[in-house]
């Protein structure tokens, strides 16, 4: 989770942003398409993953996403 929030602090340029699992676009103003598609690029260049469009269209929310990331990094051997 804090390497997920340095992510988002960087992309949505936002030191004193605050994660956490119930976290949705909607509750961070510049959340848009274009932010969504620079934080899933940046998580799997920081996290050495790839993902599915298919898998982060079904997220609903930062725990979805953790997850996901987690399933991901298991599934590498991380």
């Amino acid at each position: 989770m804090e390497r997920l929030t340095e992510i988002f602090r960087q992309i949505f340029e936002d030191d004193s942003l605050q994660l956490s699992l119930h976290t949705t676009a909607h509750d961070i103003a510049d959340w848009d398409s274009m932010n969504h598609i620079s934080l899933i690029v940046a998580v799997e260049a920081r996290f050495g993953i790839k993902f599915q469009s298919a898998e982060t269209e079904e997220l609903k929310n930062v725990g979805d996403f953790v997850a996901l990331i987690a399933k991901k990094s298991a599934a590498k051997g991380k």
